[in-house]
């Protein structure tokens, strides 16, 4: 499996979001990837590659692409298509609640590639999703939204840090939050048990990406 970062350093995962940073199809994909090796370099541990709108070709041909960049750096997820995960030789897949189970995706990944450091994770908007997720064999959940956030609404409202809370004392895997998450709010989320955080705008937004890491990391 990739490295997690120390235990005593949150896991910091960027997620990505091309179409928010441009308006043309290639500046988009330039600028994205200009993110990407800027987050590589600046000390975030996982990126997520979340751009459900390409084709298979397309996205396979851009994490390429990604994974150059970021060289080796950080680990590289990619959402959904565990497909392109696998033929690109990514570090893991990130499944929604209404995606592959995590049982069948295991079990391609050993039947495919026989790889063991292969990380697979689900998004959680609730309880009951995480349990499923860690009985089902994942290595880690996304939960939320925590916070109100633009790009969550459609997962109704907030759950807030008490069930973040409940969440984090109920599983042992990874919980990062995610949703509405700043740099101003995010350790109140580490405060609850979250092992790190996920987060597009903490990240893509940044003014000084490697100053946003190094104080969520509680770095000097």
């Amino acid at each position: 499996m990739y490295p997690l970062p120390p235990i005593h350093k949150p896991l910091l995962c960027y997620v990505t979001d091309r179409r928010s940073l441009a308006d043309g199809p290639e500046q988009a994909r330039t600028r994205q990837l200009e993110k990407i090796e800027e987050a590589a370099k600046a000390g975030v541990d996982w990126i997520q590659i979340r751009e459900k709108d390409l084709s298979g070709r397309a996205l396979t041909e851009f994490v390429q692409e990604a994974l150059r960049r970021a060289a080796g750096r950080c680990a590289i997820l990619i959402n959904d298509r565990l497909d392109v995960a696998c033929a690109v030789k990514a570090n893991g897949v990130h499944l929604g609640e209404q995606s592959l189970p995590v049982e069948e995706a295991k079990r391609l990944v050993v039947e495919h590639s026989g790889r063991k450091d292969f990380l697979i994770g689900v998004s959680a908007h609730s309880l009951e999703g995480t349990l499923r997720a860690e009985d089902a064999g994942a290595n880690y959940v996304i939960f939320g939204p925590v916070y109100v956030t633009p790009s969550k609404a459609s997962f109704g409202q907030p759950q807030g840090l008490p069930r973040l809370r409940e969440v984090c004392e109920r599983v042992k895997i990874p919980v990062l939050a995610i949703g509405g998450v700043t740099l101003e709010n995010a350790r109140e989320c580490l405060a609850a048990g979250a092992r790190g955080i996920a987060a597009i705008r903490l990240f893509q937004e940044a003014a000084d990406l490697r100053a946003t890491t190094r104080e969520l990391h509680g770095e000097p």
